[in-house]
């Protein structure tokens, strides 16, 4: 298969790798550069940092820290309950346990191979294998627990390398009737809101719905139904069945989707291209905007030191220089720095009084922040965000 690299971004960190030093010794590197497959449609990293970098003991992200994906999770919980009656479920990339806690009541089992992580969710009764998806995996779960009525995965299967084994092990794993249900990122979304901080290390893949179409059919599974949704800037939750299942029809929406990505270009390699010119424009903006408030002797901090941000902050080499700290809600962020920017971070409470701007790190919740940060607002402070295109806002 033929990969076309069309947008390099440089030298970035490990996301997650929150830093305890402003100052370590021997932080890992890597170049964040993007693929096109021709033949798949695939937008991919050209090439994948070690899933043990990413995913060990040391996992900072708490799925269940959002106010917004807790309520998310436990709205998705009862409709799969009321639509499906399933008795059987399976999480792959389980987290913290915000979601298949929800599910105690029959059989479910998680996936999670950071240890730190699926320590908790087996706190909660869930049995829970701290390992990386594999189809030897998969044959180990079904002989001990049998196939699955359900299976489901939020943005997890995009960090997994190998996707024709991840989505056989999906398919080997599921009940003939079974579902499996997929979120992540929208690729369309990302190109149209420029959101080029989708990509980094954990983020092997952006999926659009052709490229999904395409790899998933080898595997013995098909699209059957897609939702939209808002979190993460903009996602796709999408039904999968084994092509054999007749219990399911396809739904318009499938080709509605597939149309609007045909009619955007989400097929051509030219749509890349440009894209990559308008994240470099992006680039030059964001910095001007931050070089005139410094001129201007204004104090900024960031608010959500998030993974996202991470490709934001080091493809734009904003530092401390910048930003004096960063502001979160996760305890294990707290005392800590960003990787590779080394931006101090400190536990969340409120918007000191001596702050003139904020970095919207977690800008996909901006809604929740503003009604959040009403108090800051009101005395005249202001946040900086990058998506669709840098600027300054202030309600």
């Amino acid at each position: 298969m033929k990969k076309i690299n069309f947008l390099n971004l440089g030298k970035h960190p490990i996301t997650n790798n929150f830093l305890s030093t402003a100052n370590p010794k021997n932080e890992f590197f890597y170049n964040l550069k993007l693929s096109y497959h021709t033949e798949t449609k695939l937008i991919s990293l050209n090439n994948f940092v070690p899933p043990k970098k990413m995913f060990n003991n040391k996992y900072a992200h708490r799925a269940s820290a959002s106010i917004t994906m807790r309520e998310a999770y436990s709205s998705l919980a009862q409709k799969i309950k009321k639509k499906f009656n399933s008795k059987s479920i399976l999480e792959i990339g389980s987290n913290d346990g915000v979601f298949i806690k929800h599910f105690s009541n029959i059989k479910n089992i998680g996936v999670e191979p950071c240890k730190n992580l699926a320590e908790l969710t087996t706190k909660m009764k869930v049995k829970t294998y701290d390992k990386f998806w594999t189809f030897q995996l998969s044959n180990q779960i079904i002989k001990k627990h049998g196939k699955f009525d359900v299976i489901y995965s939020a943005n997890t299967i995009s960090h997994i390398h190998k996707l024709d084994e991840t989505f056989k092990a999906i398919e080997n794993s599921l009940n003939l009737d079974g579902v499996f249900i997929l979120e992540d990122p929208s690729l369309l979304k990302s190109l149209q809101k420029l959101s080029y901080d989708q990509f980094y290390d954990e983020h092997a893949y952006v999926f659009s719905i052709t490229a999904l179409k395409n790899i998933t059919k080898k595997s013995g599974l098909e699209i059957f139904n897609i939702e939209e949704l808002k979190t993460h800037g903009g996602s796709n939750r999408v039904f999968f069945k084994k092509i054999k299942n007749k219990k399911f029809k396809i739904s318009k929406n499938v080709y509605h989707h597939l149309s609007n990505e045909k009619k955007f270009g989400i097929h051509k390699l030219k749509t890349y291209r440009d894209f990559a010119k308008k994240v470099q424009k992006s680039k030059e903006s964001l910095i001007k905007i931050f070089q005139k408030i410094k001129k201007e002797k204004k104090k900024i901090i960031g608010y959500g030191a998030t993974y996202k941000s991470s490709t934001v902050l080091n493809f734009c080499k904003i530092n401390k220089n910048f930003i004096s700290y960063f502001v979160d809600t996760t305890p294990t962020k707290s005392g800590k720095f960003t990787p590779g920017s080394r931006i101090p971070i400190k536990a969340y409470k409120g918007i000191s009084d001596d702050v003139d701007y904020a970095f919207l790190g977690a800008w996909n919740f901006k809604k929740e922040i503003l009604k959040k940060e009403k108090k800051f607002i009101k005395r005249g402070g202001k946040f900086i965000t990058h998506v669709p295109y840098p600027r300054i806002i202030s309600k």
